[in-house]
C-alpha cells in the first residue's frame, strides 16, 4: 500500500509539472516549437540519453552524507529546455531518470530518482520560463539565477518535509540512522533541520551554480549548430510559400 501511494504521488507530481510547463509555454514563450514533430522528439530523446548517462556518474561531496552525490545530468536537460522549451525540458527530465534506471537501477527505493526528477524540474522550469519569455543572453543568466534560487529553496523544504521521511519509510531505515550519517561528516548535523541546512542547502546551491556555469559556456557555442537546422527549415518553408504564390 505504501508503494502504491508513492507511485500515485509520482504520477500526480509529473502531471502537475507537465501542466505547469504547458501553461507557461503557451502564455509566456515567444518562440514556441512544434510539439510532437520529428525534430522535437528526436532532440528531446538525444538530450535525455546524454543526461541519463551523466546521472550515473556521481561525485561524492565532503560536506554531505553518502546518499547526496553531485551529478551533471541537469546540464543536457537545461540545454534542451533552452532550445525546445519548458515542456521538452520536463519530458527530458523524466526520460533521463528512466534511462538511468535502465542502466543502473535504483539503490534508494526509487525515492532518489523521484527526488532527482522533481527537484530537477524546480531548476530547469523557472530557468526555461524566464529565458523563453525574452530569449537572450541576459534572460538566460537571469533564468539560471532564478532556477538556482528555486532549486535551493524548494529542494531544501521538499527534502525536509517529504523526501527524507519517505526514504526512511520505504527503505526501512530509522531517521536517526540517516541523521547519524550526516553527523559523521559534520558534527553540527543533529536533526533533520540541521541536515537540510548544512548538507541539502549547499548541495542544491552548488549543483545549480555548477550546471548554470557550464551551460552558459556551452550553450552559446552549440546554439548556432542547433538553430542552423531551424534556419534551413524556415528557408525551405519560405521557398515553398513563394512557389505556391507564383503558381
Amino acid at each position: 500500500m505504501d508503494d502504491l501511494k508513492f507511485f500515485a504521488v509520482c504520477v500526480v507530481a509529473f502531471a502537475a509539472i507537465i501542466i505547469l510547463a504547458l501553461l507557461a509555454e503557451k502564455l509566456l514563450s515567444r518562440d514556441r516549437k512544434q510539439l510532437f514533430s520529428t525534430h522535437y522528439i528526436t532532440y528531446t530523446a538525444i538530450f535525455a540519453c546524454m543526461a541519463g548517462i551523466l546521472m550515473t556518474l556521481e561525485i561524492p561531496l565532503f560536506f554531505a552524507p553518502a546518499f547526496y552525490k553531485l551529478d551533471l545530468s541537469e546540464l543536457p536537460v537545461l540545454i534542451c529546455t533552452f532550445y525546445l522549451g519548458p515542456v521538452a525540458g520536463v519530458v527530458c527530465e523524466l526520460l533521463k531518470v528512466l534511462v538511468k534506471l535502465l542502466i543502473k537501477g535504483t539503490s534508494s527505493a526509487f525515492v532518489g530518482e523521484f527526488a532527482n526528477f522533481v527537484v530537477g524540474c524546480s531548476f530547469i522550469l523557472p530557468a526555461g520560463i524566464v529565458y523563453h519569455s525574452r530569449p537572450g543572453k541576459k534572460s538566460a543568466l537571469a533564468g539560471m539565477a532564478v532556477g538556482t534560487l528555486v532549486l535551493t529553496v524548494f529542494g531544501s523544504f521538499f527534502n525536509a518535509f517529504y523526501l527524507i521521511p519517505k526514504f526512511a519509510e520505504l527503505y526501512g531505515m530509522p531517521l536517526e540512522v540517516i541523521i547519524g550519517m550526516g553527523t559523521k561528516v559534520n558534527k553540527s548535523i543533529t536533526d533533520i533541520r540541521s541536515l537540510v541546512l548544512f548538507a541539502v542547502v549547499p548541495f542544491n546551491l552548488l549543483k545549480g551554480c555548477v550546471v548554470s556555469a557550464i551551460t552558459f559556456l556551452l550553450y552559446k557555442r552549440i546554439s548556432p549548430i542547433l538553430h542552423k537546422g531551424d534556419r534551413k527549415k524556415l528557408k525551405r518553408h519560405g521557398s515553398a510559400e513563394n512557389n505556391s504564390k507564383e503558381s
